[in-house]
């Protein structure tokens, strides 16, 4: 129980790396296999970010029918949630035990400090094994918690004010800009939201399974420190996730404008040419 209380954020790294580098092995020609991973040319960071906070924050402005059908049954996921958050509150308050305190304390900084620490190790892992795509995991993890985590759930939080259950004996308990600040959960979604890049990035089901079952573990610890409704860390799930995927979704069509193509140059010497398409 210590190392689930005080390795959870280094064992998921060690557990997705694994899994990433397994992942980028298989199907592959023994010789492709094994050989180094060339870095992909592409967009300059800088140039993501501004692109991202553009098309992500503005998608709602070209949304069509069926994006407006996904986003509503959110809200009626978030609306079904509600219906619980009573029950779900005060069960969590009588039937606390040791288990539950040692997983919520040992996955709950994956919603804060420990989410950076996973996105680092990635980019620390694609620096050393020259692996573009662990990279990019860090990149996209890094913007998707700005948007998400940075500015649409602290600005949601601000203008709903709902009381932390904690703090109140309601459920529905709102006082706009009063600086109460439960509605969403701001731990969840930015779990959620490194969650759904790392899902984005890497196919075996295991993997996307470690990393929303460890972000569903964020919520959870959220809800039994009294520090969210079920609702909440609803509407954080929703957020990060949708975020998360519509930044890996933007970036890898921006990403795959800039391909890498071989050339013959002078003397027939061997060269490389990046290749920018419209």
């Amino acid at each position: 129980m210590d190392v689930l209380k005080n390795g959870s954020a280094f064992l998921l790294v060690l557990v997705l790396l694994s899994g990433a580098a397994a992942s980028g092995a298989q199907g592959l020609p023994a010789a492709e296999a094994t050989a180094p991973q060339r870095p992909a040319a592409g967009p300059s960071l800088p140039r993501l970010v501004l692109i991202d906070l553009r098309d992500v924050l503005g998608a709602p402005l070209s949304w069509h029918r069926r994006q407006w059908g996904l986003f509503s049954l959110g809200v009626a996921g978030v609306g079904a949630a509600a219906l619980l958050d009573d029950q779900v509150r005060n069960k969590e308050q009588r039937d606390h035990n040791h288990l539950a305190d040692q997983i919520a304390d040992g996955f709950e900084p994956l919603g804060s400090y420990g989410a950076f620490g996973v996105l680092g190790s990635f980019y620390l892992a694609g620096l050393v094994r020259d692996d573009s795509r662990a990279r990019s995991v860090a990149e996209d993890g890094l913007m998707a918690s700005v948007i998400a985590g940075g500015i649409l759930t602290p600005a949601l939080k601000s203008a709903i004010g709902r009381r932390r259950p904690r703090d109140t004996e309601k459920t529905f308990d709102f006082s706009p800009f009063s600086g109460n600040a439960s509605f969403p959960s701001g731990h969840t979604t930015e779990a959620f939201a490194v969650a759904s890049v790392i899902a984005g990035d890497y196919d075996p089901a295991w993997v996307k399974g470690v990393a929303y079952g460890s972000a569903a573990l964020v919520g959870f610890a959220r809800i039994h420190h009294q520090a969210h409704f079920l609702s909440d860390v609803t509407a954080g799930a929703l957020i990060g996730t949708a975020v998360g995927r519509a930044v890996v979704r933007r970036n890898d069509e921006e990403r795959r404008r800039f391909t890498v193509a071989p050339i013959l140059g002078p003397r027939n010497q061997p060269g490389m040419a990046v290749v920018l398409s419209f």
